[in-house]
């Protein structure tokens, strides 16, 4: 194994991840309303679908590529509207009672553990779609794996694999370290701050949908 691309793999992924945008955002919120399960799922999700078109863009899927690049308007407004969306939710969302945020009641057993499979899986699937909706992150991993020389060794899949699985923990290394580090705060939230923290999340979100679905219109001028 080339522990030496893996690593560069992981530098790759976790700068890449490491950028707080929308997803970041998300991260951080549903990390404070939720617990440190469902911050992680949010991040996997992201990191799922970057690893996916990191492999479109290692192994040579053209077809798929350029497919998608010529769908970029259809997958930005579906992304917009899904962002504005998921603000829209954030804004509105209930926080939980202060016994129910604490980890410590949650461990000692005083109170069951809010987080169901299905709320671990609705807010990995949310992430996974939303970073679908950018395919122009296939040609940012093209210009990676072109800048590491991979482009020029056909066929050489083995390294290319190698590379999409460091990005890919390279990412998850990064929600790991963000969630801890959002988690450690989140018993010194009050509820009433809370709510805020839920506002100001979702007004953002839906900002970045926003400048998005103008972006979009911009270029269809």
């Amino acid at each position: 194994m080339d522990w030496f691309l893996l690593g560069r793999g992981m530098l790759i992924g976790f700068a890449i991840a490491a950028p707080v945008g929308p997803i970041g955002l998300l991260c951080i919120q549903r990390t404070l309303q939720s617990g440190r399960r469902i911050g992680l799922a949010t991040g996997l999700g992201a990191a799922s679908a970057d690893a996916m078109y990191g492999i479109v863009a290692a192994f040579g899927l053209s077809a798929i590529a350029v497919f998608l690049s010529n769908q970029r308007l259809w997958l930005g407004l579906m992304g917009g509207l899904f962002l504005c969306w998921l603000g829209w939710q954030t804004w509105r969302a209930a926080p939980p009672s202060l016994a129910v945020r604490d980890n410590a009641l949650v461990a000692s057993g005083t109170v069951s553990n809010p987080v169901a499979n299905n709320d671990v899986w609705a807010a990995y699937g949310t992430t996974f779609v939303l970073t679908l909706t950018n395919p122009m992150t296939i040609f940012s991993f093209m210009a990676v794996f072109a800048g590491l020389g991979l482009a020029q060794r056909s066929g050489h899949y083995g390294s290319a694999g190698l590379l999409v699985a460091g990005v890919f923990l390279g990412s998850t290394a990064w929600w790991l370290l963000l969630t801890g580090v959002v988690a450690m705060t989140r018993r010194l939230i009050s509820t009433p701050a809370m709510v805020w923290v839920n506002r100001s999340a979702g007004l953002l979100m839906s900002g970045f949908g926003l400048y998005l679905l103008s972006d979009l219109l911009r270029l269809q001028r």
